[in-house]
């Protein structure tokens, strides 16, 4: 029998997205393969890095470490108050590898299309940097980005989780890694805060497909660390390695028969202490 081909797909949820980075260590230190990595918004950034062959500290560092500067700059206009050309040189940096057809495994990365809302999915070739920034782009703040004659935005407005491209990528089976936002404790008192809340109760209500084309879902506990909550990287990390090992049994069972070895070189004492991260103004 043919062993099973992993699917990782990753969702979105700005400083929260650092959370994949522990279940990536996870990944890596019980020798769990990885046959292809998706993602949206923050996920993307973080599925480019680990195709490119980036390890979880190296991803985990970057994010607690990031300042808004590293990947926007402010600019008024009426599409939005901030574009994100920045994000093209922090990108050459994080990752080891800059186009599709040069990852270590097969990427996929979702934006979508303003004018249709369908997704608009990038894979097998071309550079990652505009497919990134476009799947980052969040509606109102983030100026959209232009390919091909179409406008796009964040991956996540039409497909909270990429599932279902990780099996069109050759998956057999996916894990998909939800990020779910905070309750709504008090009513939003600006306009940021209204559009963030439409956009959570959006994907709230449109689970059923990416859940469908999942075969496990991982969710961190992160009810108590809001979107911007970089200075609390390490317990993003901590929170995703927690929410890992609790289903690590049932994605070793999918490999009947194969000793279940931890590796040396990721070891928990492996892991080098975080720098103290910057906290960053706004929303990537």
């Amino acid at each position: 029998m043919a062993p099973p081909r992993i699917g990782l797909a990753l969702g979105g949820g700005f400083a929260r997205g650092i959370a994949h980075a522990g279940v990536l260590r996870v990944f890596e230190r019980h020798n769990i393969p990885l046959h292809c990595v998706t993602g949206v918004s923050a996920g993307s950034i973080v599925a480019a890095a680990c195709a490119s062959g980036a390890q979880p500290d190296e991803i985990a560092r970057a994010g607690c470490t990031m300042r808004f500067g590293d990947v926007a700059r402010w600019s008024l206009s009426r599409m939005g108050f901030v574009v994100s050309e920045r994000m093209k040189p922090f990108l050459q940096g994080l990752l080891k590898s800059h186009r599709f057809e040069d990852m270590r495994i097969p990427l996929g990365v979702v934006a979508t299309d303003l004018c249709t809302g369908e997704p608009v999915s990038f894979r097998d070739a071309g550079d990652v940097f505009l497919p990134i920034r476009a799947s980052c782009s969040y509606p109102g703040l983030f100026q959209p980005v232009r390919s091909d004659g179409r406008v796009l935005v964040d991956g996540a407005m039409s497909v909270e989780i990429p599932a279902l491209l990780a099996r069109e990528l050759g998956a057999t089976h996916v894990v998909s890694v939800h990020l779910p936002a905070p309750s709504c404790r008090r009513p939003p008192t600006d306009v940021f805060q209204v559009i963030r809340r439409c956009f959570q109760i959006m994907q709230i209500h449109n689970e059923d497909g990416w859940r469908q084309a999942s075969d496990l879902v991982i969710t961190p506990d992160l009810r108590a660390i809001e979107w911007d909550g970089f200075e609390r990287g390490p317990e993003l990390v901590e929170a995703g390695e927690a929410a890992a090992l609790a289903v690590l049994p049932a994605i070793q069972s999918w490999f009947p028969g194969v000793p279940h070895r931890v590796s040396e070189r990721c070891a928990p004492e492996f892991s080098k202490p975080f720098p103290t991260p910057y906290r960053s103004p706004e929303p990537a």
